[in-house]
């Protein structure tokens, strides 16, 4: 195998879900990387790119090779005067916020963790929440990828547009991301509103209320008719920042150390689960402060859970959640964790969530080692039946024979896929599930 590899290593994702078991290979530049795939070509070997672990599918799981790049943001390229920035894949996201931020930049929109690399982000359609705003994804310019017989590409809207189209949310499939150019924005301030509402009254003006700001998105605690709806919007000046001792009470103290010990009583005592949200949702208070845009954004999760979310077309939400509402009040166990629905503006990425649609996303969690299954499957037949799409990165059970239909470009992909993997080098067993052999 071209470079060194090491002995075999045990892999975890941060929800613990998905294990490997293989050596890494650690390529310093994109020419090192074609090496390697051309050598796992002629030994008939695979190879998987890793990122930073936060997708809780398989993935990033492999029988071969993982494939780990060892730059740095250290190696990335700022044009201001453009507002672009190319950086290395594994760049996590947490390390471009802060160099963008030094350069007075920012990306137009996040999701709410931060520890992703760009890589990973980008290959699974990673979103924050804004009705006009897609996915990660959309913000990319450019990208260098090495393909799966070991071809090094530079690839835009000009230069192999097909590949463009379609790399963008790949899974991995396609090649491996060596470097991601950005569109990014000037640096700006947040406005913050956080505040405890009756799903009822948000369902009954969803609409206005995702056009009335930039970025909108509400948690359902489930057993309750309980939301916690957060607003963020563009403002001139930081004057009203979130004091430390604040942001310590509400965001680790609250949100982290006192939730994770009412879902540890849950786990152990299931039946107190419906009282324990309660308790949860009384904690819930109003606030408002601003701040630099990628902190208003992020925020810390410590709390290990597992996710399935779907993206659909926005005008079926009120029937996915109503349906939701009732799957969680019959199911065999209790539920912990409340669920996240944001919103996105359609694009033209082929294996896009939102690819010719406006989107909402119900994203549901099971606090870890709580039953999850039965309650993901269930819901993910009511998204299947409104037209739902997985999220790459989180837990379903579609296959390609279902996936084809959801996706105009899916055909477009696989060929795209023979052309550029034809040894199927960076396939594993959940890829072939996927996309197909």
């Amino acid at each position: 195998m071209a470079g060194t590899a090491t002995p075999p290593i045990r892999w975890t994702n941060w929800a613990g879900n998905q294990h490997s078991h293989a050596p890494v290979l650690r390529p310093a530049d994109a020419e090192e990387t074609a090496a390697a795939i051309r050598d796992a070509v002629t030994r008939g070997q695979r190879i998987r790119p890793v990122g930073s672990g936060h997708s809780f599918t398989a993935l990033a799981c492999t029988d071969g090779y993982r494939l780990q790049l060892s730059r740095s943001v250290a190696d990335a390229t700022v044009d201001v005067r453009r507002r672009r920035v190319t950086v290395p894949g594994e760049t996590t996201l947490h390390d471009l916020n802060d160099l963008l931020a030094r350069h007075g930049l920012a990306l137009p929109n996040l999701g709410d963790i931060d520890a992703q690399t760009v890589a990973g982000a980008v290959a699974t359609g990673t979103h924050g929440t804004g009705a006009h705003l897609g996915c990660l994804s959309t913000t990319v310019v450019a990208f260098t990828l090495v393909t799966g017989v070991g071809e090094i590409l530079r690839c835009n809207a000009d230069e192999h547009p097909d590949i463009f189209a379609a790399a963008r949310v790949s899974l991995g499939a396609l090649g491996v991301l060596v470097d991601v150019t950005l569109q990014c924005v000037d640096a700006f301030v947040l406005h913050a509103h956080e505040r405890p509402d009756s799903l009822t009254a948000v369902l009954g003006q969803v609409s206005t209320l995702v056009e009335a700001h930039d970025h909108v998105e509400f948690f359902w605690f489930p057993y309750t008719d309980r939301v916690q709806v957060k607003t963020n919007d563009r403002v001139p000046l930081d004057d009203r920042p979130l004091p430390g001792w604040r942001r310590w009470l509400d965001d680790d103290l609250l949100a982290n150390t006192l939730y994770g010990g009412l879902c540890r009583i849950g786990r152990a005592l299931p039946t107190l689960a419906p009282t324990l949200t309660t308790v949860a949702t009384r904690a819930l208070t109003e606030r408002h402060y601003t701040g630099r845009s990628d902190r208003v954004f992020c925020t810390p999760r410590r709390i290990r859970f597992t996710e399935m979310e779907y993206a659909l077309p926005r005008e079926n939400l009120p029937e996915a959640l109503h349906a939701l509402r009732h799957i969680v009040d019959g199911l065999p166990f209790r539920v912990l964790f409340p669920a996240e629905i944001r919103f996105t503006a359609a694009d033209d990425i082929w294996l896009s969530h939102s690819h010719g649609r406006d989107s909402a996303y119900v994203a549901v969690h099971q606090y870890a080692g709580m039953p999850y299954e039965p309650y993901f499957r269930a819901f993910e037949a009511v998204a299947t039946e409104l037209g739902g799409r997985p999220h790459w990165g989180k837990l379903h059970w579609r296959d390609a024979e279902s996936l084809a239909p959801a996706y105009p470009r899916f055909a477009d992909f696989q060929h795209l896929r023979d052309r550029l993997d034809p040894h199927r080098v960076f396939a594993n067993p959940h890829l072939t599930t996927l996309l197909g052999p």
